[in-house]
């Protein structure tokens, strides 16, 4: 394959990509919010309601890279997320409201934060052997703050969620 083809599929790769995790984005605007009705633990409320200010930040984030490429996104629907976000709508449904639902929350919202580290690493890789020097500096910023969010959940399920739950089912 010529290196002129490679380069194309690539980049065509890349807005792929791109327009998937957009579409997890704007999915995960929506799941958010009833996410945060549903938790009992108010930190884990807040963590919530955090992550959907950060969420919306990441749209407009992606946004920027969509212009700094003078790239065009397509209009396509990210199944993986519609798969966990229909998983986090069942742990709402399975469980009554306390820490029970608070820890199959974290679990389920920690699914969807691996899935955006595995994305954004991804696309900033993309994005670098594309020579989008902006573009993966804005998707690395986005996967640190995927990252961090990670490590908030765990810190919430050790430290409170976990000790809840165990207390509850005692």
């Amino acid at each position: 394959m010529h290196a002129r083809a490679r380069a194309l599929k690539l980049a065509l790769t890349f807005i792929h990509s791109l327009s998937d995790v957009y579409s997890a984005e704007k999915q995960l605007t929506r799941a958010l919010p009833k996410m945060a009705r549903a938790s009992h633990n108010a930190n884990l409320r807040a963590a919530f309601e955090t992550h959907l200010e950060e969420t919306r930040g990441q749209v407009e984030r992606i946004d920027q890279v969509v212009e700094s490429c003078g790239i065009k996104l397509k209009r396509i629907k990210c199944v993986a997320m519609e798969g966990l976000v229909e998983e986090g709508q069942e742990q709402i449904e399975d469980f009554e409201e306390g820490p029970i639902r608070d820890a199959a929350l974290i679990g389920a919202a920690q699914k969807v934060e691996h899935y955006e580290i595995a994305t954004y690493g991804t696309l900033a890789t993309l994005a670098a052997q594309l020579g989008f020097a902006d573009a993966s500096k804005l998707l690395l910023e986005t996967l640190a703050e995927e990252k961090s969010t990670d490590d908030k959940l765990t810190q919430l399920a050790k430290l409170e969620v976990s000790k809840e739950a165990q207390a509850a089912s005692a």
